[in-house]
């Protein structure tokens, strides 16, 4: 189990189509998977699913694939930018380039609905938490895209996301060389069961997933 927080070189992907499941799969085949876990516990839940997470770039993208491992898949979100943590399974990505404060948090729900937040620093989720209000925090125009594949036969369902570097910079910067800071996490329901199953790449002690001191550096390989 992972126990210190991920250093990973991202690498750079050869062409593909992000949206075409057998062309993301042979992209990412021979790159490294970040496992979910959940390291605030002595021991993993009865009920905890393996989730796996792939990156690279391309294009000024940052491109994620990740493969969750899933008995019961649904979502009761109908439209973009609900609190979907709250309404059913959900992938969840965070990112922070190294040279700002403001961070992004993204959400993709099994019927390929997105949540997009923008927050202004480590300490805003701990401010809007006392209202329990995210409107604020809420990006409307798309800054990313994304393609879900569920296939509830084999229980699993896998995600691609393409976030383009202009939706997660404050300031524009190179892709190449530039170092981010991420954690990729899940919200796993079942239904009868009262609380999801969660879980993270990053090694958090206790289960906070905008606790940035554990989350993993990414650098963009040439």
């Amino acid at each position: 189990m992972q126990t210190k927080p991920h250093e990973i070189l991202c690498p750079r992907l050869p062409d593909f189509q992000f949206d075409d499941f057998d062309s993301v799969r042979s992209v990412f085949a021979n790159v490294s998977p970040l496992a979910m876990q959940q390291t605030w516990l002595p021991a993993l839940e009865p009920d905890f699913a393996p989730g796996f997470v792939r990156a690279g770039w391309r294009d000024e993208a940052l491109f994620v694939f990740a493969e969750l491992t899933d008995a019961d898949i649904f979502t009761r979100a109908t439209r973009h930018n609900e609190r979907m943590w709250e309404l059913g399974d959900a992938f969840e990505i965070f990112l922070r380039p190294h040279t700002q404060d403001a961070y992004t948090e993204l959400h993709i729900t099994p019927n390929n609905l997105r949540m997009q937040l923008r927050l202004a620093d480590a300490q805003a989720v701990g401010r809007l938490s006392k209202t329990n209000s995210f409107e604020s925090a809420m990006i409307a125009r798309p800054i990313f895209e994304s393609a879900v594949w569920v296939r509830p036969e084999l229980k699993v369902w896998h995600v691609s996301a393409k976030i383009p570097v202009a939706g997660i910079c404050e300031r524009a910067q190179p892709m190449q060389g530039a170092r981010w800071h991420f954690s990729f996490s899940r919200y796993d329901y079942t239904h009868g069961r009262e609380k999801p199953v969660i879980s993270s790449t990053s090694p958090h002690p206790i289960a906070r997933f905008h606790s940035q001191a554990e989350w993993g550096t990414m650098q963009f390989s040439p």
